[in-house]
């Protein structure tokens, strides 16, 4: 008995002192509401009744979901640099997808900084990448290279998307890490479920009835459906692999999408900064969160560095400049308690690819919306008129001179002097569009 008691506590030592793996799933261009599972209880538009998802659901079931979760950026370029460096895209001085200056070095990056907090992880990243600094340095140390979106466009009918080879390469890789004892941050960027659609045929079978079904090409909706549930049957198979390995229960898994995307109920799409082109799915599943919860904490995609490093490595410091904060706490809430960033906002910035250049700031329940172009500021109150529907910059003027005074000093100070220059004079950079309104609601699709 007395040698029994030693080994039973050094086990329950063990135990707790588990270091947490990370699996952080991306979809590609998907909208908040391109998943079957509401977004916010309430609200039967915040999901689909076409799009199915039973894994997710699953997912959620298990874990917490977000009403307010928010892509860094409305394209997927400048997001997902903004998820690997923890900051919004202006102070990283990556405004759009030419940018190359960028103001931190990549060994600032979320897995650097990770490997510097504990040397014992393993990282790999699967997938679209879009980026010109490569997977390894920014400190994977396993990865598909540099890809862009037409690699995910295939001539296999087996693999669509390259869904299931992504998920086949994800199951090995966690496999090795487990069978060699390190625990691992995993990054799997999915290109589903971008335009052009691909899926299995015999999934495509399934919506054969569809009002579009049979046309084929960019706007078929049947085949639209089947990609989303080819997607979804490989994130099942991922987390079957965690249940396999024993190690779900340490496991923190984040899902979520680049930016958003047209929608029923929220204001423009991909590629401006009304809530439909920044407002994404998420689902958060890991130790310590409550399933079948739901938070309405406005979170954004630049936290998951903070969130990594929090649960990789308590208390470590974050490189400088890092303006994400971590969801640790907030998911051990309940969903209620605030996530605290080194600066209490949320910014977003728009130039190229718009009629308008444009920013965005929200800072509690007011979201400010600003056209370089026009110098015309829209204020919206985002609890009371989700879909943006009501300018009240006229009616709380001081909070729209506030947000529009403190998101141009945060443009300036991310973009320098001459960039800054360019915006006030509402000089449109490259790639302007024609034909295109502002947004203000108009070309709402359906999901």
């Amino acid at each position: 008995m007395k040698l029994l008691l030693p080994l039973l506590l050094a086990s329950c030592f063990q135990l707790q002192a588990a270091k947490p793996n990370i699996l952080f799933i991306l979809a590609d261009d998907q909208s908040w509401s391109g998943t079957s599972v509401r977004m916010k209880a309430d609200e039967p538009l915040s999901g689909s009744a076409v799009f199915k998802t039973p894994n997710l659901e699953k997912l959620a079931a298990q874990g917490m979901t977000f009403s307010q979760a928010y892509a860094a950026h409305c394209k997927c370029e400048c997001s997902r640099a903004a998820i690997q460096m923890g900051r919004t895209t202006t102070t990283l001085n990556a405004p759009d997808k030419s940018s190359r200056n960028w103001s931190a070095p990549v060994t600032d990056s979320l897995v650097n900084t990770l490997k510097k907090a504990d040397g014992s992880y393993k990282a790999a990243h699967f997938g679209k990448w879009q980026w010109f600094h490569t997977p390894e340095s920014m400190g994977y140390d396993v990865s598909d290279g540099i890809t862009m979106n037409e690699d995910g466009d295939t001539a296999d009918p087996e693999d669509p998307k390259q869904s299931f080879s992504i998920t086949r390469r994800a199951k090995a890789f966690m496999d090795t890490q487990v069978k060699s004892g390190h625990p691992f941050y995993l990054q799997l960027s999915y290109y589903a479920v971008h335009q052009t659609p691909q899926a299995l045929a015999s999934t495509i079978k399934k919506y054969e009835g569809m009002a579009s079904a049979g046309k084929g090409g960019r706007g078929d909706r049947s085949v639209m459906a089947a990609m989303t549930e080819d997607f979804d049957a490989c994130i099942g198979e991922v987390l079957k692999k965690l249940d396999e390995l024993g190690i779900a229960d340490e496991t923190l898994v984040i899902y979520s999408s680049d930016n958003g995307g047209r929608t029923e109920i929220l204001n423009g799409g991909k590629g401006d900064l009304g809530e439909g082109g920044i407002r994404v799915p998420l689902i958060v599943r890991g130790p310590g969160v409550k399933g079948g919860t739901r938070s309405d904490v406005p979170v954004i995609s630049y936290d998951i560095m903070a969130t990594a490093i929090d649960y990789a490595a308590p208390g470590f410091g974050l490189p400088k400049g890092v303006e994400g904060g971590s969801w640790k706490s907030l998911l051990g809430s309940g969903g209620n308690a605030p996530v605290k960033r080194p600066i209490d906002r949320l910014v977003w910035h728009q130039a190229v690819e718009v009629l308008h250049p444009q920013s965005a700031i929200r800072r509690g329940d007011y979201k400010l919306l600003y056209f370089w172009d026009t110098k015309e500021g829209l204020l919206f109150d985002l609890k009371n008129d989700i879909g943006e529907t009501r300018d009240a910059a006229k009616q709380k003027p001081e909070i729209a001179g506030q947000l529009e005074a403190e998101l141009k000093a945060h443009v300036k100070a991310g973009l320098g002097e001459q960039a800054y220059g360019a915006l006030e004079r509402g000089e449109v950079p490259q790639g302007r569009p024609k034909g295109e309104g502002k947004s203000k609601g108009k070309g709402k699709g359906k999901k």
